[in-house]
Protein backbone atom coordinates (compact mmCIF):
# COMPACT_ATOMS: atom_id res chain seq x y z
CA UNK A 1 0.00 0.00 0.00
CA UNK A 2 0.99 3.93 -0.42
CA UNK A 3 -0.79 6.65 0.95
CA UNK A 4 0.04 10.17 0.38
CA UNK A 5 -0.34 11.88 3.61
CA UNK A 6 -0.55 15.83 4.53
CA UNK A 7 -0.25 17.69 7.87
CA UNK A 8 -1.76 21.00 8.47
CA UNK A 9 -2.39 21.07 12.11
CA UNK A 10 -0.81 23.81 13.54
CA UNK A 11 2.16 25.91 11.38
CA UNK A 12 3.66 23.29 9.62
CA UNK A 13 2.58 22.75 6.03
CA UNK A 14 3.99 19.26 5.17
CA UNK A 15 3.46 16.48 2.48
CA UNK A 16 4.50 13.05 2.71
CA UNK A 17 4.48 9.40 0.76
CA UNK A 18 5.12 6.06 2.90
CA UNK A 19 4.52 2.54 1.62
CA UNK A 20 4.58 -1.29 2.92
CA UNK A 21 3.12 -2.11 5.79
CA UNK A 22 2.98 -1.60 9.22
CA UNK A 23 5.99 -3.85 10.42
CA UNK A 24 7.86 -2.43 7.35
CA UNK A 25 7.75 1.02 5.99
CA UNK A 26 9.54 2.76 3.75
CA UNK A 27 9.26 6.57 3.32
CA UNK A 28 9.79 7.94 0.07
CA UNK A 29 9.19 11.41 0.44
CA UNK A 30 9.17 13.78 3.12
CA UNK A 31 8.30 17.67 2.31
CA UNK A 32 7.80 20.34 5.44
CA UNK A 33 7.24 24.40 5.25
CA UNK A 34 8.01 25.89 8.17
CA UNK A 35 6.33 28.97 9.15
CA UNK A 36 8.91 31.31 10.22
CA UNK A 37 6.44 34.30 10.20
CA UNK A 38 5.11 33.19 14.06
CA UNK A 39 8.58 34.54 15.41
CA UNK A 40 7.61 37.58 15.21
CA UNK A 41 4.64 36.97 17.69
CA UNK A 42 6.59 34.90 20.22
CA UNK A 43 3.72 32.38 18.96
CA UNK A 44 1.20 30.86 16.49
CA UNK A 45 -1.12 33.12 15.01
CA UNK A 46 -4.26 30.72 14.12
CA UNK A 47 -5.29 33.31 11.25
CA UNK A 48 -1.90 33.39 9.77
CA UNK A 49 -1.44 30.00 10.40
CA UNK A 50 -4.59 28.97 8.45
CA UNK A 51 -3.64 31.27 4.86
CA UNK A 52 -0.13 30.24 4.75
CA UNK A 53 -1.28 26.51 5.14
CA UNK A 54 -3.31 27.75 2.07
CA UNK A 55 0.04 29.05 -0.07
CA UNK A 56 1.70 25.73 0.90
CA UNK A 57 -0.30 23.02 0.48
CA UNK A 58 -0.10 22.15 -3.42
CA UNK A 59 3.53 22.87 -3.58
CA UNK A 60 4.35 20.78 -0.72
CA UNK A 61 2.11 17.92 -2.06
CA UNK A 62 3.28 18.69 -5.79
CA UNK A 63 7.05 18.30 -4.20
CA UNK A 64 6.32 14.90 -2.45
CA UNK A 65 5.01 13.57 -5.30
CA UNK A 66 8.07 14.61 -7.35
CA UNK A 67 10.79 13.85 -4.69
CA UNK A 68 9.06 10.02 -4.72
CA UNK A 69 9.03 10.28 -8.63
CA UNK A 70 5.61 9.14 -7.92
CA UNK A 71 1.84 10.02 -9.55
CA UNK A 72 -1.58 10.67 -7.92
CA UNK A 73 -2.22 7.10 -9.92
CA UNK A 74 0.15 5.57 -7.56
CA UNK A 75 -1.71 5.81 -4.87
CA UNK A 76 -3.72 3.83 -2.61
CA UNK A 77 -5.12 6.74 0.09
CA UNK A 78 -4.80 10.03 1.04
CA UNK A 79 -4.24 10.31 4.64
CA UNK A 80 -4.85 13.42 6.45
CA UNK A 81 -4.98 14.77 10.07
CA UNK A 82 -8.37 16.01 11.05
CA UNK A 83 -7.79 15.96 14.96
CA UNK A 84 -6.79 17.84 16.98
CA UNK A 85 -5.15 21.04 17.03
CA UNK A 86 -5.83 24.91 15.23
CA UNK A 87 -9.73 24.05 13.34
CA UNK A 88 -8.72 26.85 10.48
CA UNK A 89 -5.22 25.42 9.61
CA UNK A 90 -6.78 21.57 10.07
CA UNK A 91 -9.74 22.78 7.56
CA UNK A 92 -7.12 23.59 4.96
CA UNK A 93 -5.57 20.02 5.15
CA UNK A 94 -8.56 18.38 5.42
CA UNK A 95 -10.99 20.15 2.87
CA UNK A 96 -7.79 20.03 -0.17
CA UNK A 97 -7.32 16.05 1.01
CA UNK A 98 -11.07 15.53 0.58
CA UNK A 99 -11.15 17.32 -2.83
CA UNK A 100 -7.80 15.62 -4.02
CA UNK A 101 -9.05 11.84 -3.46
CA UNK A 102 -12.59 12.62 -5.12
CA UNK A 103 -11.07 14.07 -8.10
CA UNK A 104 -8.91 11.10 -8.47
CA UNK A 105 -11.55 8.06 -7.01
CA UNK A 106 -9.44 7.57 -3.79
CA UNK A 107 -10.19 7.13 0.10
CA UNK A 108 -9.42 9.51 2.53
CA UNK A 109 -7.81 8.12 5.54
CA UNK A 110 -8.38 10.88 8.61
CA UNK A 111 -5.44 10.35 11.29
CA UNK A 112 -5.63 11.82 14.42
CA UNK A 113 -2.11 14.07 15.30
CA UNK A 114 -1.12 12.20 18.18
CA UNK A 115 -1.42 8.61 16.73
CA UNK A 116 0.76 9.91 14.23
CA UNK A 117 3.31 10.69 16.44
CA UNK A 118 3.18 7.34 18.14
CA UNK A 119 4.00 5.77 14.61
CA UNK A 120 7.18 8.44 13.80
CA UNK A 121 9.96 6.56 15.51
CA UNK A 122 8.77 3.34 13.22
CA UNK A 123 9.92 5.09 9.87
CA UNK A 124 13.17 5.22 11.36
CA UNK A 125 13.76 2.58 13.46
CA UNK A 126 11.19 -0.61 12.56
CA UNK A 127 12.34 -2.00 16.24
CA UNK A 128 10.01 0.39 18.14
CA UNK A 129 6.74 -1.57 17.57
CA UNK A 130 4.23 -2.66 20.45
CA UNK A 131 4.53 -3.35 23.27
CA UNK A 132 6.13 -0.59 24.58
CA UNK A 133 5.80 2.71 27.17
CA UNK A 134 4.53 5.60 24.85
CA UNK A 135 5.40 9.40 26.07
CA UNK A 136 4.35 12.17 23.87
CA UNK A 137 5.48 15.49 24.51
CA UNK A 138 4.81 18.50 22.57
CA UNK A 139 3.73 22.10 22.66
CA UNK A 140 -0.08 21.32 23.72
CA UNK A 141 -0.08 17.49 24.87
CA UNK A 142 2.09 15.49 27.70
CA UNK A 143 0.49 12.45 27.82
CA UNK A 144 2.28 8.78 28.82
CA UNK A 145 0.25 5.70 27.01
CA UNK A 146 0.99 2.12 27.56
CA UNK A 147 0.81 0.72 24.27
CA UNK A 148 -0.56 -3.37 23.83
CA UNK A 149 -0.54 -3.35 20.33
CA UNK A 150 -1.33 -0.50 17.18
CA UNK A 151 -4.91 1.18 17.63
CA UNK A 152 -5.07 0.06 21.61
CA UNK A 153 -3.18 2.96 23.68
CA UNK A 154 -3.81 3.05 27.53
CA UNK A 155 -3.76 6.36 29.19
CA UNK A 156 -2.15 6.19 32.30
CA UNK A 157 -1.08 9.98 33.14
CA UNK A 158 -1.07 13.84 30.96
CA UNK A 159 -0.39 16.85 32.29
CA UNK A 160 -2.93 18.63 34.54
CA UNK A 161 -2.24 22.01 33.23
CA UNK A 162 0.54 23.04 30.89
CA UNK A 163 2.37 20.89 28.39
CA UNK A 164 5.92 20.61 28.62
CA UNK A 165 6.56 21.99 25.30
CA UNK A 166 4.02 24.95 26.51
CA UNK A 167 6.39 25.55 29.81
CA UNK A 168 9.80 25.47 27.48
CA UNK A 169 8.32 28.56 24.90
CA UNK A 170 6.93 30.33 28.50
CA UNK A 171 10.56 30.03 30.04
CA UNK A 172 12.35 30.99 27.15
CA UNK A 173 10.40 34.22 26.98
CA UNK A 174 11.18 34.92 30.76
CA UNK A 175 14.94 34.23 29.80
CA UNK A 176 14.92 36.85 26.52
CA UNK A 177 15.01 33.69 24.39
CA UNK A 178 13.28 33.11 20.59
CA UNK A 179 10.49 31.03 19.99
CA UNK A 180 10.13 28.05 20.00
CA UNK A 181 12.21 27.66 23.22
CA UNK A 182 12.70 24.16 23.44
CA UNK A 183 16.15 24.05 21.18
CA UNK A 184 17.69 27.88 22.94
CA UNK A 185 16.55 26.30 26.47
CA UNK A 186 18.13 22.96 25.81
CA UNK A 187 21.84 24.88 24.13
CA UNK A 188 21.92 27.65 27.52
CA UNK A 189 20.88 24.88 29.80
CA UNK A 190 24.14 22.53 28.36
CA UNK A 191 26.56 25.92 29.64
CA UNK A 192 25.74 25.81 33.24
CA UNK A 193 27.39 23.95 35.74
CA UNK A 194 25.14 20.94 36.96
CA UNK A 195 23.39 21.18 41.07
CA UNK A 196 26.01 18.82 42.22
CA UNK A 197 28.71 21.38 41.69
CA UNK A 198 26.37 23.98 43.70
CA UNK A 199 26.33 26.53 40.33
CA UNK A 200 22.99 26.01 39.12
CA UNK A 201 19.31 26.80 40.31
CA UNK A 202 17.65 23.76 41.79
CA UNK A 203 13.50 23.69 41.15
CA UNK A 204 10.95 20.91 43.06
CA UNK A 205 10.07 18.32 40.84
CA UNK A 206 6.51 18.70 40.35
CA UNK A 207 4.03 15.66 41.12
CA UNK A 208 7.13 13.57 42.67
CA UNK A 209 6.68 11.79 45.98
CA UNK A 210 9.09 9.32 47.44
CA UNK A 211 6.11 7.72 48.91
CA UNK A 212 3.57 7.67 46.38
CA UNK A 213 1.81 4.33 45.23
CA UNK A 214 0.30 3.52 42.08
CA UNK A 215 -2.93 4.45 43.33
CA UNK A 216 -2.56 7.92 44.17
CA UNK A 217 -4.19 10.16 41.57
CA UNK A 218 -0.68 11.67 40.76
CA UNK A 219 1.12 9.04 40.30
CA UNK A 220 1.68 9.52 36.47
CA UNK A 221 0.05 12.44 35.90
CA UNK A 222 2.46 15.46 35.53
CA UNK A 223 2.33 19.81 36.43
CA UNK A 224 4.44 21.89 35.02
CA UNK A 225 2.74 25.39 35.87
CA UNK A 226 4.28 25.67 39.15
CA UNK A 227 7.69 24.77 38.13
CA UNK A 228 6.71 28.13 35.28
CA UNK A 229 5.95 30.30 38.50
CA UNK A 230 9.32 29.16 40.04
CA UNK A 231 10.97 30.33 37.57
CA UNK A 232 9.12 33.56 36.68
CA UNK A 233 10.13 34.51 40.49
CA UNK A 234 13.79 33.12 39.69
CA UNK A 235 14.12 35.76 37.03
CA UNK A 236 12.96 38.61 39.04
CA UNK A 237 15.07 37.97 41.44
CA UNK A 238 18.24 38.09 39.55
CA UNK A 239 16.91 40.69 37.72
CA UNK A 240 16.61 42.58 41.25
CA UNK A 241 20.15 41.53 42.35
CA UNK A 242 21.53 43.17 38.53
CA UNK A 243 22.85 39.97 37.62
CA UNK A 244 20.03 38.39 35.29
CA UNK A 245 22.81 37.73 32.62
CA UNK A 246 25.12 35.71 34.75
CA UNK A 247 21.87 33.31 35.98
CA UNK A 248 20.48 32.68 32.92
CA UNK A 249 22.29 29.66 32.18
CA UNK A 250 21.93 28.50 35.64
CA UNK A 251 17.87 28.71 35.47
CA UNK A 252 17.41 27.16 32.41
CA UNK A 253 19.45 24.30 33.57
CA UNK A 254 17.62 23.84 36.99
CA UNK A 255 14.65 24.38 35.04
CA UNK A 256 15.18 21.89 32.33
CA UNK A 257 16.49 19.50 35.09
CA UNK A 258 13.46 19.40 36.75
CA UNK A 259 11.54 18.82 33.36
CA UNK A 260 13.94 15.75 32.74
CA UNK A 261 13.89 13.94 36.23
CA UNK A 262 9.96 14.36 36.57
CA UNK A 263 9.19 12.57 32.89
CA UNK A 264 11.86 10.11 33.23
CA UNK A 265 10.86 8.89 36.56
CA UNK A 266 6.81 8.67 35.37
CA UNK A 267 8.09 6.94 32.22
CA UNK A 268 9.92 4.56 34.69
CA UNK A 269 7.27 4.04 37.04
CA UNK A 270 4.35 2.97 33.58
CA UNK A 271 6.73 0.68 31.96
CA UNK A 272 7.89 -0.92 35.51
CA UNK A 273 4.48 -1.41 36.27
CA UNK A 274 2.99 -3.15 32.74
CA UNK A 275 7.27 -4.85 32.83
CA UNK A 276 7.40 -2.76 29.16
CA UNK A 277 11.21 -3.04 27.71
CA UNK A 278 10.51 -0.96 24.87
CA UNK A 279 10.02 3.11 25.50
CA UNK A 280 8.74 5.35 23.20
CA UNK A 281 9.43 9.27 22.95
CA UNK A 282 6.79 11.40 20.17
CA UNK A 283 6.79 14.95 19.57
CA UNK A 284 8.83 18.17 19.19
CA UNK A 285 10.21 18.34 22.86
CA UNK A 286 11.18 14.17 22.10
CA UNK A 287 13.97 15.25 20.16
CA UNK A 288 15.81 17.18 23.27
CA UNK A 289 19.03 15.47 23.83
CA UNK A 290 19.29 15.88 27.16
CA UNK A 291 15.54 13.95 27.84
CA UNK A 292 16.89 11.18 25.58
CA UNK A 293 20.35 10.89 27.38
CA UNK A 294 18.49 10.50 30.74
CA UNK A 295 15.95 8.10 29.62
CA UNK A 296 18.12 5.89 27.97
CA UNK A 297 20.52 6.32 31.29
CA UNK A 298 17.85 5.46 33.38
CA UNK A 299 16.38 2.30 31.69
CA UNK A 300 19.49 0.78 31.09
CA UNK A 301 19.40 -0.96 34.54
CA UNK A 302 16.73 -2.47 33.30
CA UNK A 303 17.46 -3.96 30.07
CA UNK A 304 15.47 -1.23 28.71
CA UNK A 305 15.58 0.22 25.30
CA UNK A 306 14.51 3.95 24.49
CA UNK A 307 13.42 4.63 20.95
CA UNK A 308 13.35 8.62 19.93
CA UNK A 309 12.87 10.24 16.44
CA UNK A 310 15.18 12.79 14.75
CA UNK A 311 14.55 16.14 15.35
CA UNK A 312 12.60 15.82 11.46
CA UNK A 313 10.23 13.62 12.46
CA UNK A 314 10.07 14.38 16.05
CA UNK A 315 8.25 18.03 14.67
CA UNK A 316 4.99 17.74 13.22
CA UNK A 317 5.00 16.42 10.18
CA UNK A 318 3.22 14.52 7.17
CA UNK A 319 5.48 11.10 7.44
CA UNK A 320 4.27 10.09 10.33
CA UNK A 321 0.34 10.94 9.53
CA UNK A 322 1.03 8.84 6.15
CA UNK A 323 2.51 5.85 8.55
CA UNK A 324 -0.54 6.03 10.65
CA UNK A 325 -2.84 6.64 8.26
CA UNK A 326 -1.77 3.30 6.42
CA UNK A 327 -2.16 1.31 9.29
CA UNK A 328 -5.57 2.61 9.60
CA UNK A 329 -6.30 2.13 6.07
CA UNK A 330 -5.53 -1.80 6.16
CA UNK A 331 -7.86 -1.89 8.80
CA UNK A 332 -10.08 -0.93 6.34
CA UNK A 333 -10.85 2.39 7.68
CA UNK A 334 -11.83 5.68 5.61
CA UNK A 335 -13.78 8.89 5.81
CA UNK A 336 -17.47 9.52 5.34
CA UNK A 337 -18.13 12.57 2.92
CA UNK A 338 -19.20 14.60 6.04
CA UNK A 339 -15.40 14.37 7.46
CA UNK A 340 -14.21 17.68 9.44
CA UNK A 341 -12.01 19.22 11.17
CA UNK A 342 -12.07 18.98 14.87
CA UNK A 343 -10.16 21.24 17.29
CA UNK A 344 -9.92 18.64 20.49
CA UNK A 345 -10.79 14.54 20.05
CA UNK A 346 -9.24 11.69 21.86
CA UNK A 347 -7.29 9.16 20.40
CA UNK A 348 -8.88 6.21 18.47
CA UNK A 349 -8.34 3.40 20.69
CA UNK A 350 -7.76 4.93 23.60
CA UNK A 351 -8.94 3.59 26.75
CA UNK A 352 -8.22 4.16 30.87
CA UNK A 353 -8.22 1.27 33.32
CA UNK A 354 -7.44 0.21 36.92
CA UNK A 355 -3.64 -0.22 37.74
Amino acid sequence: MRVLGIETSCDETSAAIVSGTPDDMQLESLVILSQDVHRLFGGVVPEIASRQHLVGIVPAVNAALHDAQRSLGDLDAIAVTHAPGLVGALLVGTSYAKTLAFSHGLPVVPVHHLEGHLFATLLEQPEAKPPFTALLVSGGHTLLLDVPEWGRYQLLGQTRDDAVGEAFDKVAKLLGLPYPGGRPVELLAATAESPEHGHAHYFARPMLRRRAVVTDDDYFDCSFSGLKTAVLYAVRRAEAAGDIEQQRASIARGFQDAVIDTLVEKVYRAAKLRRRSRVVLGGGVACNGALQQAMRERFAGRNGVVFAPTPRLATDNAAMIAAAGLFRALQGEHAAPDMTATASLPIPGIFSGKF
